[in-house]
């Protein structure tokens, strides 16, 4: 039987530290380097893809948010899709914890697959007993 590879699950902060070069950027750069190399496998929500996207359009416009999809599309990482399970899982999450509701995905697939969220956002201070977190640097 072949070993599973360890697993981490993104949320938005750490895609905004990749693509805006904030303090996170090089962490992050190392994990995609690491699933490149096959050695981890990498997850993010389409609901957290969903909220790149409409801040990315709120700041710079419908046409950077087609070379933001692009560019995250090619990266080495899994883009979940909103299933039902899923759909229900973040549901329970958003209900029971204070925290956004596309970060109760993030949330969602931390415990699916058994993965830390790496993350910058202290939204996930409230879930910090539930699921493993990895910290982002900040400025």
């Amino acid at each position: 039987m072949k070993p599973t590879l360890p697993n981490i699950v993104l949320d938005s902060s750490a895609i905004f530290a990749l693509l805006q070069n904030e303090a996170g950027k090089p962490r992050v750069k190392e994990i995609l380097r690491r699933s490149e190399k096959l050695e981890l496998q990498v997850f993010f929500s389409v609901i957290n893809l969903g909220e790149v996207l409409y801040q990315i359009e709120r700041r710079r416009g419908v046409e950077t948010v087609r070379e933001t999809l692009l560019t995250i599309e090619a990266l080495p990482i899994e883009i979940l899709p909103a299933t039902r399970a899923r759909v229900f899982a973040a549901a329970h999450i958003k209900a029971n914890y204070t925290i956004s509701y596309a970060d109760a995905f993030a949330v969602a697939a931390a415990q699916e697959f058994d993965a830390p969220v790496l993350t910058g956002d202290p939204e996930f201070h409230y879930v910090d007993r539930v699921i493993r977190i990895e910290w982002l640097p900040q400025k």
